[in-house]
């Protein structure tokens, strides 16, 4: 069953997510960071999510994952979290390999990223943050 929370500031879903999935997500995200007044951090909130949205995807079993965006002061940040235990890192992958290049383009674009496990040991958060122009955002 999927699930949205739509709670200011911030937008979480929980959901299993499928080839066009990312599409409406960074549709949902731009919504937010426009109506929020942080536009700016869009594009790169927008691929850094597709790339995480793309490892659920690829990597984990049944492609349930939970989505989070939220608001901060300074910025705005997104989370996806799953149920796989097995914890994504940067790899130096071939530079002709079809894969393997994800989180360099989520390190490429954001301001902070990292993995965090679940204290339960039920997965992981994969998250990132985006840095908003100062005087923007709350």
């Amino acid at each position: 069953m999927n699930h949205v929370t739509d709670q200011q500031p911030g937008y979480r879903a929980d959901f299993v997510v499928g080839e066009h999935s990312a599409r409406h997500l960074r549709r949902i995200l731009r919504a937010y960071l426009t109506s929020w007044g942080v536009p700016e951090v869009a594009c790169a909130a927008e691929l850094a999510l597709t790339e995480l949205v793309a490892n659920v995807v690829r990597h984990v079993p049944g492609r349930r994952c939970c989505t989070l965006v939220e608001l901060r002061p300074g910025g705005v940040r997104v989370e996806v979290s799953d149920g796989w235990l097995r914890l994504p890192r940067l790899s130096a992958q071939d530079e002709l390999a079809d894969g393997g290049r994800g989180l360099l383009l989520v390190d490429a674009v954001t301001d902070r990223w990292g993995v965090e496990p679940d204290p339960g040991g039920h997965g992981k958060t994969v998250w990132f943050e985006c840095a908003a122009e100062a005087g923007d955002s709350t």
